[in-house]
């Protein structure tokens, strides 16, 4: 069994950053430096403690959020390693949700990339306390006061040094710590952390004066105390400092910058016990906000162990003989082993058996977890992630984890009978395991359509679909929803009869069509005088008009927004009957809505681009050759969002596209904008396919 951690020695700290930048090597290095983790990973070699999964050993990127855990002092560090890709964008907000705060990764040698801007806004947005490390120092081009720059020039003015490195790259070999105005000089070799403490080297103390200087400035502006004494010539000193960052740190003034090599695990040993004595414990952070299910009624939960159960599951995944497994950040009350609670979202009741915290993919097993801790247990039935749980008693919803829709849609198909016969059982699965991908099937495009953040985020969930589960899928492109209208009017006959020996059938009606408003849909008026069509056919009439216009008259596809007028007609006491008036309204529908000046309507897109402005000619340029219409811009602090019209035929891959012309650095939402009018050169080459499509069903 674990160490029991009450709330006050608890930290959840979620570390984030571009792919890439050092985030799985710094909790391989922070775990093994304090002891839970009895050896250091390496990433290029396949054993990290929190990169674990197949895919994850294949592409050689972290593709999912791992929870690991470091001991120091008396106090027990959470921490939620997150993907740097934006593919994978949903796991950094599932950790942001749940975290108190946040360590931004940044490497020593690439610097600010678009995926730290990306998640240093989810923080923003979360209002969580963060600090900065500057990984790999040791890596050759390390650049600490270039990327402190960039840091302050792209991401905040208020970012702050508390270490600067003694010597880069090769040459790193130490930090200058700017709270104790002393030199660390790590022992090589010994990887664990350990350093000797030296006075600063006299060739670093002018930069160290520069940088305590300003330390001691910055943090005296936080108190009027401090303010008065530092005014006064005296010096802050270190536990003074110390406290006065992390109120700065709570309050979103300061974000202390670190430095160091995961690699050597040189900083490490620094690290962790600033992550101890700057970030809040869940006794220190706001009470989290919950509504009660069934009523319009807001409330706050403590984290407290003596408040009622309020526990919010951030992650689902499935593991081959265990099960599905639950991770959840309990934010009141507390849980103990083999505990009944309640899934708020249905009410049905959950055992908690087997109640552990992770630590990468292995799980150590408790008694009991207090409130502010995160944990994990296998086999619940009904609890899925963004899932509550709580008590039957007071039943309470917390705030769910705002995930991204998918930007990006391709359709897929089993690849081979049982494959396919499958798809339904495990689709839904992966929708519980990662809530960012969807696939549903499109009754209407007679295909399964997968939806993702990106292509490596959809090539995973297949290679995981395979893996997992054995289904094998083929992919191709989504077919698109076309409709059909007429732009004229036109009337004529449809009559319908038939003589086979006995009663026959007759059917005579005569209409009228003309177009509405795009958007108004389809109208059926009644004309008929004088009793010359019973009212009771007139129904079928309007049936057979709909059903042939389902079929449609330039491309087989529905067609949409116009009126038929039934005015004349005639019918037979005898033969005519519901069929046979159906047949007629059919054959009427047909016969007159080619004599209408048919035309084919695509689906239109609104796109909202936001991009660097640097890239925003790049962008005009391809939105015009999608045969998109700029519908306006909307500029500010460097970034302009570009809203434009664009043919949803034209958007297949165009996710991947933008990020490959901006470096991934700019972003798409979209909504449905209706229908318009296709060019003719596309409506022939769209009904050529269409008639393919068909002869080949055939």
């Amino acid at each position: 069994m674990a160490v029991e951690y009450t709330t006050d020695h608890i930290r959840n700290v979620a570390i984030l950053g571009h792919g890439g930048s050092g985030k799985t090597s710094l909790v391989d290095a922070m775990c093994f430096v304090a002891g839970t983790s009895k050896r250091l990973g390496n990433v290029d070699e396949g054993h990290s403690l929190t990169m674990h999964a197949a895919e994850e050993l294949s592409h050689g990127v972290s593709i999912q959020l791992t929870p690991a855990y470091a001991e120091y002092g008396q106090t027990k560090i959470n921490l939620l390693d997150t993907p740097g890709y934006l593919d994978f964008t949903g796991e950094a907000l599932s950790a942001v949700r749940v975290a108190d705060a946040a360590i931004i990764v940044v490497s020593a040698t690439s610097g600010v990339e678009v995926g730290t801007e990306r998640v240093w806004e989810y923080c923003e947005a979360r209002g969580i306390p963060r600090v900065f490390f500057v990984s790999m120092m040791d890596k050759e081009h390390a650049n600490f006061e270039g990327v402190y720059q960039q840091i302050k020039e792209h991401l905040s003015e208020k970012a702050l040094p508390v270490e600067i490195p003694v010597g880069e790259g090769p040459d790193f070999k130490g930090i200058v710590n700017l709270f104790s105005e002393k030199a660390h000089i790590f022992k090589q070799g010994t990887m664990t952390g350990d350093y000797e403490e030296t006075d600063v080297l006299p060739e670093y103390q002018e930069r160290a004066s520069r940088w305590g200087t300003e330390l001691q400035e910055t943090l005296a502006t936080t108190d009027e105390k401090l303010l008065e004494a530092y005014l006064e010539g005296g010096r802050i000193s270190r536990d003074e400092a110390v406290e006065a960052m992390a109120r700065g740190m709570a309050r979103g003034e300061i974000f202390p910058v670190f430095c160091g090599s995961a690699k050597l695990t040189y900083g490490m040993q620094a690290l962790l016990r600033k992550m101890v004595e700057l970030c809040p414990s869940p006794a220190e952070v706001p009470p989290e906000k919950a509504t009660r299910p069934g009523l319009d009624q807001e409330i706050e939960v403590h984290a407290t162990d003596t408040d009622t159960l309020a526990a919010l599951v951030f992650k689902t995944a499935s593991e081959p003989h265990v099960g599905e497994l639950s991770f959840f950040r309990i934010y009141s009350g507390k849980i103990t082993n083999g505990m009944d609670v309640v899934n708020a979202s249905d009410g049905t009741v959950e055992k908690l058996n087997h109640l552990s915290i992770p630590l990468g993919k292995d799980r150590v097993e408790v008694s009991v977890l207090h409130a502010g801790d995160i944990g994990v247990v296998a086999k619940l039935k009904h609890t899925h992630t963004n899932s509550t749980l709580c008590t039957r008693e007071r039943p309470v919803e917390l705030e769910r984890i705002p995930f991204p829709k998918p930007d990006i849609a391709i359709a897929i198909r089993g690849s081979s009978r049982n494959d396919e016969d499958k798809l339904g059982e495990v689709l839904p699965r992966l929708h519980e395991e990662d809530p960012t991908f969807i696939a549903e099937f499109n009754a209407e495009l007679h295909q399964t359509i997968a939806r993702g953040l990106g292509e490596l985020h959809l090539d995973v969930q297949f290679e995981r679909m395979a893996r997992k589960y054995g289904v094998n899928v083929e992919t191709e492109q989504p077919r698109i929803a076309y409709r059909e209208t007429i732009t004229g009017k036109g009337e004529g006959q449809g009559r319908h009869k038939k003589q086979t020996g006995g009663r026959g059938q007759f059917g005579d009606c005569w209409i009228r069509l003309s177009p509405r408003a795009r958007g108004e849909g389809y109208e059926f008026v009644d004309s008929i005088k004088g009793g010359v069509i019973p009212s009771k056919y007139l129904p079928s009439v309007d049936r057979g008009v709909q059903e042939a216009a389902q079929r449609g008259v330039v491309a087989g596809y529905p067609l949409v927004d116009f009126a038929a007028e039934c005015y004349f007609g005639s019918y037979h006491a005898v033969d005519s009957s519901d069929i046979a008036f159906k047949l007629a309204g059919s054959l009427a529908f047909r016969n007159v809505a080619e004599k209408c000046r048919p035309v084919l309507l695509e689906p239109m897109v609104e796109v909202s681009v936001t991009t660097p402005d640097e890239y925003m000619g790049d962008i005009m340029g391809d939105l015009t050759s999608r045969r998109g219409k700029v519908l306006g811009m909307d500029p500010g602090n460097g970034r302009t969002t570009i809203k434009a019209l664009v043919p949803e035929a034209e958007l297949y891959k165009y996710a991947a596209t933008l990020r490959s012309m901006t470096q991934g650095r700019a972003a798409h939402t979209r909504r449905s904008a209706g229908y318009e009018q296709a060019p003719e050169h596309i409506a022939q080459k769209v009904a050529e396919e269409r008639r393919k499509e068909q002869q080949e069903e055939e």
